[in-house]
């Protein structure tokens, strides 16, 4: 049972902490909508978005007035594209087509993004997977809400280094097509080493093919809410810290386990998964790097941030899964520059470099997340920093990406303006030394020797 002082806390968290659930994303199967003919595919497309979601941000906007509970987005994932349109699709421009389709579908039901625009290449590519991967950059550039994903590596399988080439040409190109919004497509385009199937964060979410035909999954955020915990022991021991962490991370997923229950219910679709990631807003007071302050720091990416970080990470784990037993998705803490205020600051004094970032993202629960980058930037140097990330995800057998944004026509130092959550960054120096013959080898690399485990 909860209690009033329960109630009372969770109306502060939400009224002063900015507590919100971040979204509410629908997971549907378009594996049943798979045809020859690419007419009819994209009707059986729309038509199953559009019926299975009808009722979707309603019923999301009912819970929120009748809880009292911010939910900022209502979002909806599918089946990656790659596998859905394999038949039907001969060329890229016949996959475009069909993120025309996905665009009008989250338009028509009132979402914010629709994810699942997504091939999985982690061992290797077909003629459907690369088909897609190159009409990424048309399709993010004719649509406003479609997202994109390509998992190029994995701990069992290893990374598809054809794939990392190919998708540092693809960033580029979308940057190219989006120049006139500052290269914005590039922010709706994830790279992933061992993507979950049941991710409800965009840019990156797609509903994966062990799901059932539709699911509901629940992405819970409050970075405000445990830097506020941690002032209440300023100066206390690690225990302490740690408990603290714990227990805030226990309240808030609490939270998200009650609206899905009841989005569950309402829709009459399963509940899957809560994913409890402290994700940042450009907002003041709604930041990881001021979690980091308040842990002892003077600004993110002073030494000891590394560890601050994996402390922060572990504890809103172990807090979250005592909360709810189906605890999933990247669960963590989003290290985003772009989207957090003091991790804006921190590379505006000089404190953070990407460098220190790729170090954060061995603890982290994602990786090098809406970091922009100048526009000349080779495609080979954008191919070496993916190839970096996923080797961290495949050695540490956890969930990596890149979502690097190189802004056509800036250079360093310049600000770049995304707005809404997507926020806004200084654009950051990158290492200019070659890796062009080692991106050129082409191949995979192979999995590390911990992943033959049966």
């Amino acid at each position: 049972m909860i209690d009033i002082n329960e109630v009372i806390e969770t109306n502060k968290m939400i009224e002063q902490e900015n507590l919100d659930v971040r979204t509410i994303t629908l997971g549907i199967s378009l594996l049943d909508c798979a045809d020859n003919n690419l007419e009819v595919l994209n009707k059986k497309i729309y038509d199953k978005i559009t019926t299975v979601a009808k009722e979707l941000v309603a019923t999301g906007k009912a819970i929120e007035r009748e809880l009292g509970i911010p939910i900022v987005n209502k979002r909806i994932s599918v089946t990656p594209i790659a596998l859905v349109g394999s038949c039907a699709c001969k060329s890229p421009e016949d996959y475009v087509t069909i993120a025309k389709t996905l665009d009008k579908a989250a338009k028509e039901v009132g979402v914010n993004f629709i994810g699942g625009y997504s091939a999985l290449v982690s061992k290797g590519m077909t003629t459907g997977d690369h088909h897609l991967i190159q009409s990424i950059p048309e399709a993010l550039s004719v649509t406003e809400r479609v997202c994109s994903s390509v998992n190029v590596g994995s701990t069992k399988t290893g990374i598809d280094m054809d794939a990392v080439k190919l998708l540092g040409e693809i960033i580029l190109k979308t940057a190219e097509y989006t120049k006139d919004r500052d290269s914005i497509g590039c922010a709706k385009l994830v790279v992933f080493c061992n993507a979950p199937d049941d991710n409800p964060f965009m840019a990156g979410a797609f509903h994966g093919v062990t799901e059932g035909d539709a699911v509901i999954n629940v992405g819970v955020s409050g970075p405000g809410v445990v830097k506020n915990a941690l002032k209440r022991v300023t100066g206390a021991d690690f225990e302490t810290l740690c408990e603290t962490v714990k227990t805030t991370a226990f309240k808030i997923t609490r939270v998200g386990q009650l609206v899905a229950r009841e989005a569950s219910k309402r829709l009459n679709i399963p509940f899957g998964i809560i994913d409890l990631s402290l994700a940042p807003t450009p907002a003041v007071g709604d930041s990881i790097a001021e979690i980091f302050q308040e842990m002892g720091l003077e600004q993110a990416g002073a030494p000891g941030t590394t560890a601050a970080l994996a402390l922060l990470n572990d504890n809103v784990k172990k807090g979250g899964v005592m909360a709810s037993s189906y605890v999933g998705g990247l669960s963590g803490a989003f290290i985003p520059v772009s989207e957090d205020k003091g991790m804006i600051e921190a590379v505006q004094l000089g404190a953070l470099s990407l460098e220190k970032l790729e170090a954060m993202t061995c603890v982290c629960s994602v990786g090098l997340d809406m970091i922009a980058i100048p526009g000349d930037t080779k495609a080979t140097t954008i191919s070496g920093i993916i190839a970096d990330e996923m080797a961290i995800g495949m050695i540490n057998q956890k969930t990596t990406a890149v979502r690097l944004i190189p802004v056509i026509g800036k250079k360093v130092g310049d600000m770049v303006e995304f707005g809404g959550l997507l926020g806004y960054a200084p654009v950051m120096p990158v290492n200019r030394f070659s890796c062009d013959d080692f991106i050129n080898r082409g191949g995979r690399i192979p999995a590390p020797i911990h992943s033959f485990k049966n």
